[in-house]
């Protein structure tokens, strides 16, 4: 009798547990509600299946409890592997991928595939979701992108975005779920486009109130080979400063630069998780601490 009756506290304990959770939660729910997150998908939850039903999982709860998410997602590391079956080896140049026209075909049908496969999951998810590029509705017009005044071939640098066709599937209860593949702004080609590039010009133009990076990397680190500098919070000039200072580098650089530019145009906040913690998403917008780096627009004090 007495075992069951601890048994049952323990229960108890589990139920107050999530219930206080939940009210954690409320008032990052009712700030949220109605408005638009833009989630750039990318890096190992993309490629591990547990991670990936997880992270649209969190988007169909953001989309259930009254906010509007769009994902715009990756596949680079799906595209190499493609390209080295087909035995073509991946070449890049300060870290774009050089696209000539046999390239740019392959990362247009891995990336369909990508994006009809997240497509299927939000299904399951009893979700309405539509898979577009930004070719579609000239979502996404470009220019060529050079690299350090090097031509790479069909990359796309994004000079405006349309955001009419997010808009119409938005107001018909669809989620987006966008490839980052562009138009040329003169010749009408696609290009490859840099996920990260192409979720920023998509969060300015509908004015997203949150940007979010899935990547592989916890966050931003004063130091980072020490875990524990990570920096839970910063504005937008800190994270200026951050950059000026040369502190940070290599993949974090563009990402930082990515942030600051978009909050410039009218981005409310920017939030880099990483993608390989189960419900990161969650984590981060619904509890006090959060789990990654999250960029204001406004100083914090």
């Amino acid at each position: 009798m007495e075992e069951n009756k601890m048994v049952n506290n323990d229960s108890m304990d589990m139920i107050l547990a999530k219930a206080q959770t939940l009210i954690e939660a409320l008032p990052y729910i009712q700030k949220f509600n109605g408005k638009r997150v833009v989630v750039k998908y990318g890096g190992s939850a993309m490629v591990d299946e547990n991670l990936k039903y997880n992270v649209i999982k969190d988007v169909a709860l953001l989309k259930l409890i009254g906010m509007e998410p769009i994902i715009v997602h990756g596949g680079g590391k799906e595209i190499s592997a493609w390209l080295k079956k087909i035995g073509k080896e991946s070449e890049f140049v300060n870290g774009l991928r050089v696209t000539d026209e046999e390239t740019l075909d392959v990362a247009e049908m891995v990336l369909s595939k990508v994006n009809k496969s997240l497509v299927s999951m939000m299904q399951k998810l009893g979700l309405k979701a539509v898979g577009i590029s930004g070719k579609d509705s000239g979502l996404l017009k470009v220019q060529k992108k050079l690299s350090g005044g090097k031509d790479i071939g069909y990359v796309g640098e994004v000079v405006s975005a349309d955001p009419t066709i997010i808009d119409t599937l938005i107001a018909n209860d669809f989620i987006p779920v966008i490839a980052p593949i562009g138009i040329g702004i003169d010749d009408y080609h696609g290009y490859n486009i840099n996920a990260d590039d192409a979720a920023c010009a998509i969060a300015t133009a509908i004015n997203a109130e949150k940007l979010v990076f899935l990547t592989d990397i916890e966050g931003v680190f004063v130091d980072p080979t020490d875990k524990t500098t990570l920096i839970s919070e910063m504005d937008i000039n800190e994270a200026q400063e951050f950059i000026d200072s040369g502190v940070v580098g290599g993949g974090m650089l563009p990402k930082l630069t990515n942030c600051i530019e978009a909050m410039k145009n009218g981005v409310a906040r920017v939030h880099m998780l990483d993608g390989r913690v189960e419900h990161c998403l969650l984590l981060e917008f619904f509890t006090e601490k959060g789990i990654g780096t999250a960029i204001l627009k406004e100083p914090l004090f």
